[in-house]
């Protein structure tokens, strides 16, 4: 009687997706909890500064530039807002794309794990943080800036406004995340799917206003324009997950 091979357990594999990317891991923790600290520090040091300043007659208001209030936080809302695009560039290389061109996916899928669960379990080790830290990231730039806004010379119809303050950070993560595994899936390289990646994440970024801007006339108003133009990426990045699994199956079968 032939023996069964044990099936790896699957707490195990998760264990070792986890040890391999535990540097991005970290690296995009401390992004988040600087960040969030920043934007911390603008609430209850910089804004109030700047509010006491402005309401003293004759007092002249005068800042090092790194710790201007408007500085800061528009140097934050540019940053929060290309982020994806370095998603986009980790997604095509570390994530996927060296796997497939070392070898060491093909020898996962003969030896202990399908290709779509693979692909599923990294595509979820990478989904939850992203989305989590974005959610984080959106609600404490949207909170500090809705109650600053007095001492803010910004506008909400700005893109480095309007994208970090909203939904529509983690649905471009998620977008960005979708189009880095594409990349590596159909290019198989490194190098060239960190660049497709990249380069279709930032188009993206770059014509985002082209999206919303239709909708302004008939959705007004900052929630109901950025669920819209949320609710359009998530969309947009089903389509391209849909894709990669469709190459996925072509390449493995």
């Amino acid at each position: 009687m032939t023996a069964l091979a044990p099936v790896p357990a699957r707490p195990a594999a998760r264990r070792a997706l986890l040890r391999l990317h535990r540097p991005a891991l970290l690296v995009w923790t401390a992004f988040v909890v600087l960040t969030v600290g920043e934007l911390l520090y603008v609430h209850f040091s910089a804004a109030p500064r700047d509010r006491a300043c402005f309401s003293t007659p004759g007092a002249v208001c005068t800042y090092f530039v790194f710790t201007d209030t408007n500085n800061v936080v528009n140097f934050l809302g540019e940053v929060l807002s290309y982020t994806p695009c370095a998603v986009a560039a980790w997604a095509g290389a570390a994530l996927i794309g060296r796997e497939l061109e070392s070898g060491t996916a093909k020898l996962a899928w003969t030896q202990s794990v399908s290709p779509a669960r693979w692909l599923t379990a990294k595509l979820t080790a990478a989904a939850v943080p992203l989305l989590t830290g974005g959610a984080v990231l959106a609600v404490a730039f949207g909170r500090v800036w809705g109650a600053d806004q007095d001492v803010l010379v910004t506008n909400w119809t700005w893109d480095r406004v309007f994208i970090p303050r909203g939904p529509l950070l983690p649905a471009l993560a998620l977008f960005a995340l979708a189009a880095g595994a594409y990349a590596a899936l159909a290019l198989r390289r490194v190098l060239p799917a960190l660049t497709a990646g990249l380069g279709v994440t930032l188009l993206v970024r770059l014509y985002l206003r082209e999206l919303w801007k239709p909708l302004r006339d008939v959705l007004p108003g900052f929630w109901a324009l950025q669920s819209a133009a949320a609710g359009v990426l998530v969309v947009l990045a089903g389509v391209v997950f849909a894709g990669a699994y469709a190459v996925l199956r072509r390449q493995a079968g």
